[in-house]
């Protein structure tokens, strides 16, 4: 293996400290050949699906990546925004954000995001931040319950880059953030003030990201930290059992995944005669896919089609004023001990001479 040539290393030279975030990941445009790449990559790592491998590539190249880029296009053409796709204007806009607040608090470290699959890649914006001097850097996975296909697969992806980096940074990396009480209180600002522009519905609805079943038999805690953020959430907005329902969504394959599923339990509810539904996905901490179509538009179809009455989409947090100040306060309290401000190299200079004189006094 061969590592990459850097510049000499020089003593004296500026340090940055800066933070990652990591979300998903998106494919370029909403088309078949975009989303392909994009799949590929997404559905080609281990830590998203775990059957054997040459079993897998057979099946993901031979029929999946035939069949479901053309019908996907689609999907996201029907939520593309003018600047791209939604959660990577999300996701920028989330970091300059980021930026203003952390630097508003005295700490002007650098912020970017990435993607772990697509652009920005993780490893083109590590190039970045080492190439403008980033010696120390937080990573910020976007997802705040802890799971070995999203959290897991953010930090491979910093560990695939280090193996070819001579000199590697300083790395923290936040695991979790599922019961953080500034997360949840953005949460709940969220949907109080959907509430208060247009009324309660009879059932909150939490729908998160579903994983095969199987990954909470293998010891996987993203289950249970799901169940927390929602009895953590309803007991904040003073909701009863019967008010507040979790579900899962985005199922896929045949194996069973963590229930109940929210389609499903969407068409129940409106069958039972529940006229109006708020919905909300509090594991997507930016509008995607997943919300924006997969909830807002295919779920909210399918419990009016079986007689509900009312379905409110309530958005993601995306660059609400709670999160972004729920955001520097996890990263801040992750950097503790990190210098904030870059020191220049006259100042770092002056100190070492002063080190010097000293040491020649003593």
């Amino acid at each position: 293996m061969t590592f990459a040539t850097e510049p000499p290393f020089r003593h004296g030279s500026p340090e940055r400290t800066a933070v990652l975030l990591v979300n998903l990941g998106t494919p370029d445009a909403p088309t078949p050949a975009a989303l392909r790449r994009y799949r590929a990559q997404f559905l080609g790592d281990p830590r998203v699906v775990e059957i054997p491998r040459v079993l897998w590539w057979l099946i993901l190249h031979g029929v999946i990546l035939r069949v479901r880029p053309a019908k996907s296009a689609k999907k996201y053409e029907s939520i593309w925004m003018p600047e791209g796709s939604p959660l990577q204007v999300w996701s920028a806009g989330q970091a300059t954000l980021l930026r203003g607040y952390l630097g508003e608090r005295g700490h002007p470290v650098l912020v970017r995001h990435a993607m772990r699959y697509g652009n920005p890649s993780v490893p083109s914006v590590l190039d970045e931040l080492k190439a403008e001097g980033a010696t120390r850097i937080l990573l910020l996975p976007m997802y705040p319950q802890y799971s070995g296909p999203t959290t897991a697969s953010a930090w491979d992806a910093v560990g695939e880059w280090s193996r070819s980096v001579r000199h590697v940074p300083e790395f923290r990396f936040v695991n979790r953030y599922h019961d953080d009480a500034a997360y949840i209180e953005a949460l709940a600002q969220r949907v109080l003030a959907h509430w208060q522009t247009e009324g309660r519905g009879d059932k909150l609805v939490l729908s998160f990201h579903g994983v095969p079943k199987r990954t909470l038999l293998l010891g996987d805690p993203y289950h249970c930290e799901c169940l927390k953020t929602a009895r953590l959430l309803g007991e904040r907005l003073g909701l009863s059992r019967e008010q507040l329902v979790v579900t899962f969504q985005s199922r896929f394959g045949k194996a069973e995944w963590l229930q109940p599923y929210t389609e499903p339990t969407l068409i129940e509810l409106a069958k039972q005669g529940v006229a109006r539904v708020d919905v909300m996905c509090p594991g997507f901490t930016a509008d995607c896919l997943e919300t924006l179509e997969e909830i807002d538009q295919e779920a909210r179809e399918a419990f009016l089609e079986a007689g509900g009455k009312e379905f409110h989409y309530i958005p993601c947090l995306n660059d609400s004023h709670p999160w972004i100040a729920a955001m520097a306060d996890i990263a801040m309290r992750h950097m503790q001990g990190w210098p904030m401000k870059p020191a220049d190299a006259s100042s770092l200079e002056a100190q070492r001479q002063r080190a010097l004189a000293a040491g020649a006094t003593d």
